[in-house]
């Protein structure tokens, strides 16, 4: 088999750690997760006021987003290519990229909204999340003792409690579009020097050589490739679905005769997406005890059918639409966390760092399209069929997931 999972000091094997050390490590480590991650969407919670003081093009609106995601795509290109998570303190490399987070969302507040310096500077913050999200994983991934979908399942968790922060900062800013981008960076701040608290756990493995082909391994490795194609699928879905949703409900309720529309929008924006820290969780759990592909199949089965559906609620009643959005904002982020703990187990130990920061630089390369295609269907065909499209991403990630599982159980091996 190509994989190499079940060393002594493997990721799917249990080890003695020292209990105290390991929780206050895996404490400090989400905190710090979520306050830097709440600079990713700090424009995006503030569209609804941007609007109030500056009419935005569609397309820049979904630039303010998908110029996040460019930056973190080149960013995660270079750290892949140069395999710095697999060459450099872990500790360090999230601090310094936390650090530049805070630095370009503090200089957001020195410009007008509509100035083409912002989407510059949301493409610096998502290079600086290169040294966060995936550096953030594998730190995880050093305190594995039997439980790495469950440790990843708590990052993922983190992550999306800090995606979902700013719309309710945005909610309880009412029309100043600064509020989010202000506390969004004071948390990267706050994040910079706290994970400078954590420890390395006992599973770090040796530092890779410098190799530019390092990065190749994710294609070379079936397993890997496999579940890499399968996290494209979800990535198709999640962060249009995270970015838009807000916009949707505001939307619906506007067109449904409802009363600051806006604020109730940022409220169930926030508990849409926030919701999902649970189910990340419970996935953890689930796929600890199950199996990662089965639960990611499961989970992209619902939200597709979530995607498919939630239209045809446009306009309606806010409860029923708020139900399935709920459940769209659980099944949407389930399987997150388990391909990238498929990742950390079916990778070469020393490159688990790289092959982390290869999928999330593929996924987050993906969801340029998928940001940007969402308003222009919205503006096109209306919202009522507008999200339908991003149901063709987990159907896809299905059987990519399946042809995984086939593939390990043919090699004696369980995913």
């Amino acid at each position: 088999m190509e994989e190499t999972r079940d060393s002594p000091e493997g990721f799917g094997t249990p080890a003695p750690v020292a209990g105290s050390r390991r929780r206050f490590s895996l404490a400090v480590l989400l905190v710090s997760e979520v306050a830097a991650m709440s600079t990713w969407f700090a424009t995006t919670a503030s569209l609804a006021a941007i609007r109030a003081h500056v009419s935005l093009s569609p397309f820049h609106e979904a630039l303010l987003t998908s110029s996040v995601q460019a930056g973190f795509v080149a960013g995660t290109l270079v750290s892949a290519l140069l395999s710095l998570p697999d060459r450099l303190d872990l500790r360090r490399l999230f601090s310094a990229g936390a650090l530049a987070a805070a630095l370009a969302n503090g200089a957001i507040l020195l410009f007008p909204p509509a100035s083409a310096a912002l989407p510059a500077l949301r493409f610096v913050t998502g290079a600086s999340m290169a040294a966060v999200y995936p550096v953030g994983m594998k730190l995880a991934a050093t305190w594995a003792a039997g439980d790495l979908g469950l440790l990843v399942g708590l990052l993922v968790a983190a992550l999306t409690v800090g995606s979902a922060f700013p719309h309710l900062v945005a909610a309880w800013g009412g029309l100043d579009w600064r509020w989010p981008v202000a506390v969004a960076a004071a948390s990267a701040l706050l994040a910079a020097g706290l994970i400078r608290a954590a420890s390395l756990g006992p599973h770090l493995p040796a530092l890779a050589p410098f190799r530019l082909g390092n990065a190749f391994a994710a294609w070379r490795n079936r397993g890997v490739r496999l579940a890499n194609l399968g996290y494209l699928g979800h990535m198709w879905e999640l962060y249009a679905m995270w970015a838009w949703i807000g916009p949707f409900f505001a939307a619906s309720f506007q067109a449904h005769g409802g009363r600051q529309a806006a604020s109730r929008a940022e409220l169930v924006a926030f508990a849409v997406v926030a919701i999902g820290a649970a189910g990340a969780v419970a996935g953890g759990l689930a796929a600890d005890r199950f199996g990662r592909a089965i639960v990611a199949i499961v989970a992209m089965a619902v939200s597709a059918g979530c995607a498919a559906s939630i239209g045809m609620l446009f306009a309606g009643p806010a409860p029923p639409l708020i139900a399935v959005g709920l459940i769209w904002g659980v099944a949407v982020i389930v399987d997150s966390a388990q391909f990238s703990a498929a990742i950390a187990e079916l990778s070469e130990r020393s490159l688990v760092g790289t092959m982390l920061t290869v999928q999330t630089c593929a996924g987050f390369l993906l969801t340029l399209a998928s940001i940007q295609l969402t308003p222009v269907m919205a503006a096109s065909i209306g919202w009522r069929y507008a999200f339908a499209f991003l149901a063709i991403g987990p159907l896809l990630g299905i059987l990519a997931m399946a042809r995984l599982r086939s593939h390990m159980r043919h090699g004696g091996g369980t995913i």
